[in-house]
Parts: structure tokens; C-alpha cells; sequence
């Protein structure tokens, strides 16, 4: 009875010790979650609660194993098994309560911090700063689970001693993923691009959704996603529509006739940005900008607080101005001459026939005449 007993006793007590013990942590973490609602580090740290439980279990477990008198001709793939488990439960740990921290200390920052360029900078360095604590916790962990078997203790003094060779062959092997890698830390503290910034790359409009150490996500406007080597924006130029602000100027064109009333389309501008809510009202403007032998170029520059409302002022300045050109003054619209011009009549000679130059030009030249 006692084999039975005490083996039940001992993993039963670790069980039922850390279940108390976890719902005590939790109950604690949520009564303060309540009190102190201005920050969100207690909630997010009952995230923990998983790891945390494992790293009590499988502790007490590996103290309690020896009075247990369980497996004893496996005592020590058990013990370390439960240590590998207790390594790996605290590396889970650590790396929850470091995006906790991290977490609140950003949510803190964008609270007092009004400007947006300056907050998806900071989320940028966040989110890469997460990921190298979680690569050098899960590296470290994975090291001390390695060292827990003698055969990797008794070979670490032979790769100590060839480190110089293997780091060599590491680095030109890893080259491209090492550049990518230092570029992804240019870019988080160099402030080239952040989450959330307008860019274009290689022909593409779109959002940036995501950056890693090693590449980058671009959302377009279509909602596909590109993704890109980090070391693409160390290397080559793009544009970044948020850099140094989001407002933006955006420029519309017209091919119209040489007829087209340029006044009035200035006045119909001024009533179509008043009327669209994406103009942020800071400046709008048209003028002829170039002529052809059949037309002439219209340009209407309007401004926008960020990219997406700088689209919809410019296609519905574009949409609105054609229609109505269409419905007042149809007359604007590019054609194709297919008679001849008419002579005003100042050009006329007294019988009604055109003088001068019109009259020569309308002559046949088998005349003779002129």
C-alpha cells in the first residue's frame, strides 16, 4: 500500500500545490488588473499563467521526486527529463513577462505621445527588440538543455577550441542572413521605416505590416502582401510617403480643349474639395500646365492629412470635374477638327465672303491667284 500511496501523495500534492498556488497568483494579478486600470502590465502578465504553473510543477516535481520511490531504474532519464521541462517552462516564462514589460512601457509612450510618426517608431523598435530577447532566451535555454547531458559537457572544451574555425565558416556561410539580420537594426533604430508607413517599392503602393530581423511585409492597396529582405531598404532607394509627416500634396490632370473655361473650373474645384471630407483644407490650386496643337494640360493640386485620403480627394476631383464638363461645358472635352475653323466676322468682306488671308487660303490654286 505504501508504493502506492506514496508515489500518489507526492505527484498528487505537487498538482494540487500548483494549481492553488497558480489560481492565487491569478486572483492576485486580476485584483490588480482592476485597481490599476490605467496600465495594462497585470493583465498582460496573467498571460504568464501557463508557464508559470509548469515552471511550479515541474520544480516541485523534480525536489519531491527522490521521496516518490517512482521508476527508480529510470531515476535519471526522469530527473531529467523534468529538468528539461523546468528549462524550457522558465525560458516560456521569461520571455512572457519581457513582452509584458515591454507591452506596457509602449502602450505608457503612445498615451502621452500625440504623434504618430513617432509612435510606429517606437512600435518598430519594440517588436524587434522582442524578438531578440525571444531568440537569445530560446538560444540560451536550448544551450542549458544541451549542457544537462554529460556526452555535450564532455564535447564543449573541443568546440571552444575550434570556435575561431567554426565562426568563420558560420559567418560566410550565414553572410546573407547576417546582413539581413544588421539591417533589421538599422532599420528599427536608424527611423528609415516603421510599422504603419506609407511606401512604394518597386512600382507597389502599400503599408508596411511587418518587420522581423530578417525581412519585411508590405500590405498593398489591393490587400496582397509583399515580403521583402530588410536589407532591400539598406541597399536600394523607395519612397516613404510618412517620413517627416503624413500630409501630402496629390496632383490631378486633364487633356482638355483650348476652349475649356480654366475660371470656372477653378471655382468648381473650390466647391467640390468643400464638399469632400478628405481635403484637410490647407491649400488647393489649378492652372494650365502645357498645350499641344489639339489640347491643353490642366493640373489641379490638392492636399490630404495622410495617402489614403489623398486617393479619394484626387479621384473625386477627377470623377466630379468630368461630369461636370460633361453636363455645362461639353464643349472642353478633347475632339477631332473635321471641318474648317469658322471666320470670325470682322475677317469678312462686305459681300459676306472672307478677305485677306482667308479668302486666299479658301482659293483654288489652280487659279493662279495670290
Amino acid at each position: 500500500m505504501e508504493n502506492v500511496l506514496r508515489p500518489l501523495i507526492v505527484i498528487g500534492g505537487s498538482v494540487v500545490l500548483t494549481l492553488l498556488v497558480g489560481w492565487a497568483t491569478d486572483l492576485l494579478l486580476r485584483k490588480a488588473d482592476e485597481r490599476h486600470g490605467e496600465t495594462p502590465l497585470w493583465g498582460l502578465l496573467r498571460r504568464g499563467r501557463i508557464p508559470y504553473q509548469l515552471v511550479l510543477c515541474s520544480a516541485i516535481l523534480r525536489g519531491s521526486y527522490d521521496e516518490a520511490q517512482l521508476l527508480q531504474e529510470h531515476k535519471v532519464g526522469v530527473g531529467r527529463t523534468l529538468t528539461l521541462v523546468l528549462i524550457g517552462a522558465t525560458a516560456w516564462l521569461v520571455i512572457r513577462i519581457a513582452a509584458a514589460v515591454v507591452e506596457t512601457s509602449y502602450t505608457r509612450y503612445a498615451r502621452v505621445h500625440r504623434d504618430p510618426a513617432r509612435v510606429r517608431r517606437v512600435r518598430t523598435q519594440v517588436s524587434l527588440i522582442m524578438r531578440v530577447v525571444s531568440a537569445i532566451v530560446g538560444v540560451v535555454a536550448a544551450a542549458t538543455m544541451l549542457l544537462t547531458f554529460p556526452a555535450m559537457r564532455a564535447a564543449g572544451a573541443s568546440l571552444l577550441a575550434s570556435a575561431g574555425i567554426l565562426g568563420i565558416v558560420a559567418g560566410v556561410a550565414a553572410q546573407s542572413t547576417l546582413s539581413n539580420m544588421f539591417a533589421g537594426l538599422q532599420i528599427a533604430f536608424g527611423d528609415m521605416v516603421r510599422i504603419g508607413d506609407t511606401v512604394v517599392v518597386d512600382g507597389e503602393w502599400g503599408t508596411v505590416e511587418e518587420i522581423t530581423l530578417t525581412f519585411l511585409t508590405v500590405r498593398t492597396w489591393d490587400e496582397r502582401r509583399i515580403t521583402m529582405p530588410v536589407s532591400y531598404f539598406t541597399s536600394k532607394p523607395f519612397e516613404n510617403w510618412s517620413r517627416g509627416g503624413t500630409q501630402m500634396t496629390g496632383i490631378v490632370y486633364w487633356h482638355l480643349d483650348h476652349s475649356a473655361p480654366v475660371e470656372l473650373m477653378r471655382e468648381k474645384l473650390r466647391d467640390i474639395l468643400r464638399e469632400c471630407p478628405a481635403w484637410d483644407g490647407r491649400d488647393y490650386g489649378l492652372a494650365v500646365t502645357d498645350t499641344t496643337p489639339t489640347t491643353m494640360q490642366v493640373r489641379a493640386l490638392v492636399t490630404a492629412k495622410d495617402a489614403d485620403d489623398i486617393w479619394t480627394v484626387r479621384v473625386t476631383v477627377r470623377e466630379r470635374m468630368v461630369r461636370w464638363l460633361c453636363e455645362q461645358h461639353p464643349y472642353a472635352l478633347p475632339r477631332v477638327n473635321t471641318s474648317d475653323a469658322a471666320v470670325p466676322s470682322s475677317r469678312r468682306a462686305p459681300d459676306g465672303s472672307p478677305d485677306g488671308a482667308a479668302r486666299r487660303t479658301q482659293e483654288s490654286p489652280r487659279t493662279g491667284r495670290g
